[in-house]
């Protein structure tokens, strides 16, 4: 999000940073584009990347060639999921466009769940129907345990919300009038691509119908969902990953995320029926839990934690995570360092609160955000 320097109040100034970085040529090696807000921007690798390793630095170069751009007009990029104290209602400047213009109508943008939010997107290959099914379900499982790792946003309205991810939370709900279009986040299973479009994307389009008469949004990505199917171009979506400190830290939550769809794609620990099986009111409890305390989550549904490996009855998300990845190959593992300390010292959401003390003021607030604007400047995580 693009905020200012000094006060670190959002700048809708989207737009003429976008025409900077095309005129200064910085657009040639990642993807920027626009959101639904004028103070938010979207950096991404614009091809499929068969490895993720040399993203961070990539992206981090990208990041520190728009801050230099931004700093001519006293403005800075700021990481996380959220902006600590930005009031959405009185601050928010929809962009100019037919879609946005059909979101903001039906659904009301202006609020925190629409105008005040920053997610990583992870998109995930596949082939066929069969590859589909195996990734679906795999992802299925993964999803509720993200926010244990990947929680960034726990302060909203200028004070500690309660929650470790505020932007899931509030996200969760904001197609509240059409409920067939975020599901329960976690999506339902589904065996093929017909059965997707029959149980997911055709209930949804008929609802929102009558909201849509010009069909502007009756299109896959209206879904959702923390994981949203694109046979546009055969891929799943995996939406529910909070922005980091810096893309050292995306970029490791990703791969790590991607080596652990890929092991239970690859049936390590439970087959596909059995993973297939896990019904939809576990996983979303798990996700409200890890919402709520992140990697202090209690997973307790045996079930669950036998197809993810683990013979125990009971345990947090975060012993979870260090079993499922305890089977990584480490000397391939470039992202394991990263990963090894947000499991040590908890999701940066975590460590916002405890650098930021008990009843932060909002001053108090700014020093901690002033930091990660810092962190994802230099390109490092933040420590408290």
């Amino acid at each position: 999000m693009i905020v200012d320097r000094d006060s670190l109040a959002v700048r809708p100034i989207a737009d003429s940073l976008l025409r900077a970085l095309s005129d200064a040529g910085f657009t040639q090696h990642v993807g920027w584009s626009n959101e639904l807000v004028r103070h938010v921007v979207e950096v991404k690798n614009a091809q499929p990347a068969p490895d993720l390793a040399a993203l961070p630095t990539r992206f981090h170069e990208a990041i520190v060639s728009a801050n230099a751009l931004l700093a001519q007009e006293n403005a800075r990029l700021m990481p996380t999921a959220m902006h600590p104290w930005m009031d959405p209602q009185r601050e928010t400047t929809l962009w100019d466009d037919d879609i946005y213009r059909a979101y903001d109508r039906i659904y009301g943008c202006r609020g925190h769940g629409w105008a005040n939010l920053q997610s990583m997107h992870l998109n995930l290959p596949f082939a066929d129907d069969a590859e589909f099914a195996r990734l679906h379900a795999a992802i299925r499982l993964v999803l509720p345990l993200l926010p244990a790792i990947a929680a960034s946003s726990p302060i909203a309205d200028g004070a500690p919300s309660g929650l470790l991810d505020f932007r899931l939370d509030a996200y969760r709900k904001i197609c509240a009038n059409t409920p067939s279009v975020a599901g329960r986040v976690i999506p339902e299973t589904v065996e093929s691509r017909a059965e997707y479009e029959a149980k997911i994307l055709r209930p949804m389009y008929m609802e929102i119908a009558p909201l849509d008469r010009e069909g502007i949004l009756q299109h896959e990505w209206l879904n959702s969902r923390g994981a949203i199917a694109r046979f546009d171009r055969n891929a799943i979506e995996i939406r529910v990953i909070d922005v980091q400190e810096c893309p050292q830290a995306d970029l490791a939550i990703a791969a790590a995320t991607a080596a652990v769809v890929r092991s239970l794609y690859d049936e390590r620990y439970a087959p596909l029926d059995e993973q297939q099986a896990i019904e939809l009111d576990v996983l979303h409890d798990v996700l409200l839990a890890s919402i709520r305390d992140g990697d202090c989550a209690l997973v307790d549904d045996a079930e669950y934690l036998h197809a993810l490996g683990l013979p125990a009855s009971r345990c947090t998300a975060a012993d979870v995570w260090a079993s499922l990845l305890g089977d990584v190959d480490v000397e391939r593992a470039w992202w394991q360092p990263a990963i090894e300390a947000i499991l040590r010292e908890g999701p940066v959401a975590r460590r916002v609160l405890r650098a930021a003390g008990d009843a932060p003021d909002r001053e108090a607030v700014a020093d901690v955000y002033r930091t990660l604007c810092q962190c994802l400047d230099e390109g490092r995580m933040f420590r408290p």
